[in-house]
């Protein structure tokens, strides 16, 4: 939050999420798993594989260049499995929907540059391995980190990760069975002066059989799900619940609405509690910095805040297209630093090296691990063990801040 909103008495933070038989979730999840099978034969293959998908149809379009042969459409039929899709009422199933798929090799220029950094070519390098690789194209990533949650992260979307993992759980293990794999929930916390008081309103949406009664729904969720995710210290007699609240919701997924790779960037990562870099993360090799770079931004935020070196850090780091060294870094600690932010920028800059290749071994990304950060958040995830969320750092960083 800028300092603006640290000074408010009161203002509102909301975010969402969506299950894994989300339309958009679904192409996530197909392009992570295309990504995943081609490292695990080609730990240096070139990959940007976007999916789409609609009433019986899966396309699969991208650049790719690597060493092996994969079979993507029994990768994708697998997913939609996976998800849920085996059931030829729903409208879509993984057994019967079309599958096209479109690649290409990678354009050679862009090759060129990964292969090849522009401190390579003209003569500026001082580590000729962790110079050579070139960001895979410019931009700018963004990674944050706050005390509002153990992981954390904002609490709005840990809040709503929460509901949609606990959602599909009962679905998967019957425990509500009448529920379908389409699903979304969202969460608006009140804040004063920074710090989350009261949920004002959450939202749940779940797909279900035709013919279950609205109070049913109602009662399942607000047991199974909504009582087990939302603290009972965080609700009050005016936290408002909304459940289906367009009334009925048996037509989902890919039937209702077609879904695109990259389309829940925001839900991905911190919901609306900072900026965001605009590219997503799903189906990239790590030589995009749209994925790598965003990862190392969240370790290093990570590893400030659990330092203990500011309550809030949000970093942006800045790329072109073929250069290994990063064209600006920079950070906001609204206020909330226990260090001057010259002193936090230093210690960053010793400690995470933000160049491509450097960040491919720090994190050792060159491996299948994409896929299961494709639905419920890149970030906070306490289920996974993904290398950008240890604090390894934290205990050097603190002792060289004098704290």
């Amino acid at each position: 939050m800028p300092n603006s909103f640290n000074q408010l008495d009161s203002y509102l933070a909301t975010s969402e999420s969506v299950t894994e038989g989300h339309p958009d979730k679904l192409c996530d999840q197909i392009s992570d798993a295309v990504l995943d099978t081609m490292l695990e034969k080609d730990p240096f293959a070139r990959v940007a594989c976007e999916v789409s998908v609609t009433m019986g149809m899966v396309t699969v379009l991208g650049e790719i260049t690597c060493d092996c042969y994969v079979e993507i459409p029994d990768i994708a039929r697998q997913v939609l499995k996976e998800a849920g899709y085996t059931r030829p009422e729903y409208g879509f199933d993984y057994r019967t929907c079309g599958i096209l798929v479109s690649l290409k090799e990678q354009s050679s220029d862009i090759a060129a540059g990964v292969s090849q950094s522009l401190e390579t070519r003209i003569g500026e390098i001082t580590d000729e391995t962790l110079d050579r690789t070139g960001a895979g194209d410019q931009g700018m990533m963004v990674g944050f980190a706050c005390k509002e949650t153990p992981e954390l992260m904002p609490l709005p979307i840990t809040l709503a990760n929460k509901l949609c993992w606990h959602l599909a759980e009962v679905r998967k293990d019957k425990t509500i069975p009448y529920l379908r794999p389409d699903g979304k929930s969202q969460v608006t916390v009140e804040y004063s002066h920074g710090i989350p008081k009261r949920v004002v309103c959450f939202v749940l949406g779940a797909q279900h059989d035709p013919g279950v009664k609205r109070s049913t729904i109602e009662h399942d969720l607000t047991e199974q799900v909504i009582n087990k995710v939302i603290p009972a210290s965080l609700r009050d007699s005016e936290t408002k619940v909304y459940i289906n609240s367009a009334g009925q919701f048996v037509i989902g997924g890919p039937v209702s609405d077609t879904g695109f790779t990259g389309r829940k960037i925001v839900a991905d990562t911190y919901g609306s509690a900072c900026r965001h870099g605009g590219g997503c993360f799903s189906g990239k090799d790590p030589t995009k910095v749209d994925r790598s770079a965003a990862y190392m931004a969240r370790y290093a935020a990570k590893n400030i805040v659990a330092a203990g070196l500011a309550d809030y850090l949000e970093l942006q780091v800045a790329y072109t297209i073929g250069k290994a060294r990063p064209l600006s870094l920079s950070i906001e600690t609204s206020g909330t630093g226990k260090v001057p932010d010259e002193t936090i920028l230093e210690l960053i800059n010793k400690h995470f090296d933000f160049r491509p290749e450097a960040i491919i071994r720090a994190l050792d990304l060159r491996r299948p691990i994409y896929r299961q950060t494709a639905v419920y958040g890149h970030f906070g995830r306490e289920d996974l063990d993904l290398p950008w969320e240890k604090t390894d750092k934290a205990k050097i960083l603190r002792a060289e801040a004098g704290l």
